[in-house]
């Protein structure tokens, strides 16, 4: 075959664990609403920069280091963290993952997330924990999209590894990996309820 793949973007998803995740979703969505009701700092920075929702990133983004149910929810992570790094070739012999950043995201009707990407870090991901129906999804980029200079449009048609953008669903009790560097986003939530997650950063050393 003379045309081939090469330069490759992995994305990960699969559900957290087989079993106990609505049991463990309605401890963490619990768990989310009280630290928004408790978190100041927070909710005055999202007023600024997240309007509409809120986001403990600026204020309080290692949840990990504070709570026995994150805590918990990071052993739970990091063996999916582990299984997405092996399906990369990354050669992590005689080296650390860690996580360093975990935080929560609500999102209400309106609230969005524009294009951004998780800089110091090599993996990163979100854990969906409350998701309405039709709430927004996560929209990835192609990360060569602002070489493309001349190139044509692509076709509707187009196979799923030649599209620019693709999008996964949000769906409770799913994990969804990429590596840091991928630029995405999460476009205006457009129904009643709100859209809850949680956000994290893995580096290695």
């Amino acid at each position: 075959m003379p045309t081939r793949a090469w330069f490759s973007t992995y994305l990960y998803c699969e559900p957290l664990q087989a079993r106990g995740l609505e049991r463990l979703n309605l401890e963490l969505a619990d768990e989310c609403a009280r630290l928004r009701d408790f978190d100041d700092a927070g909710r005055r920075w999202s007023a600024q920069n997240y309007p509409g929702g809120y986001t403990s990133y600026a204020s309080m983004n290692a949840l990990h280091g504070f709570s026995s149910t994150f805590a918990a929810l990071e052993r739970k992570l990091t063996r999916h963290v582990k299984a997405f790094a092996r399906s990369l070739d990354m050669d992590l012999r005689g080296r650390t993952v860690t996580m360093t950043d975990c935080w929560v995201n609500i999102m209400p009707p309106t609230a969005a997330h524009s294009m951004h990407l998780h800089p110091l870090s090599f993996i990163s991901g979100t854990y969906y924990v409350v998701t309405p129906p039709g709430c927004p999804g996560l929209k990835f980029e192609d990360p060569r999209l602002s070489s493309l200079m001349a190139a044509p449009p692509k076709r509707a048609d187009a196979r799923d590894a030649n599209r620019t953008h693709v999008t996964y669903p949000a769906v409770a009790g799913n994990v969804i990996l990429f590596e840091s560097w991928l630029r995405h986003e999460v476009a205006q939530n457009r129904v009643e309820g709100e859209r809850i997650s949680i956000s994290f950063n893995y580096a290695w050393s």
